[in-house]
């Protein structure tokens, strides 16, 4: 099932510089990545935003603790963000990609890739929850 992939897209209200550094941000991140319904949040996340550097993003649900890591494998600024994702529902060569195109004045759509899942059900997973992360960051700007 290595050959499953998402895209997901949303217009954001913000520059791309915003939402690029945004995506970097420890703080930044602690806030958009979490869902609106409150089925987990988002603690102890840590960046190294340089090529080859490493994050943390534990999601915090009421039951339990789960890590989410990776490490960076690309940081063109204001344009291309890509790193490994690893998660215990996808695969550990797992990789996201996010690019931001600039389509109006303080307006951006980002396009959120991933790459390699266990099986559809986690692609689907990804799906819901990296739609929900895309909604939650156009909120961060709003």
């Amino acid at each position: 099932m290595s050959e499953l992939e998402l895209t997901v897209s949303r217009k954001i209200a913000a520059s791309r510089e915003k939402i690029f550094n945004a995506w970097l941000s420890p703080t930044a991140l602690a806030k958009f990545m979490k869902t609106p319904s409150g089925n987990f949040d988002a603690r102890n996340v840590t960046t190294d935003p340089v090529k080859g550097g490493r994050f943390m993003i534990v999601m915090v649900t009421p039951e339990r603790e789960i890590p989410h890591s990776g490490t960076y494998l690309e940081v063109d600024p204001y344009s291309r963000l890509s790193f490994t994702w690893e998660s215990p529902h996808s695969l550990d060569d797992s990789v996201v990609t996010i690019d931001l195109k600039e389509i109006g004045p303080e307006t951006t759509e980002l396009t959120l890739k991933q790459v390699k899942f266990r099986s559809e059900g986690a692609r689907d997973g990804h799906i819901q929850g990296w739609t929900s992360i895309l909604g939650e960051l156009d909120k961060y700007f709003g």
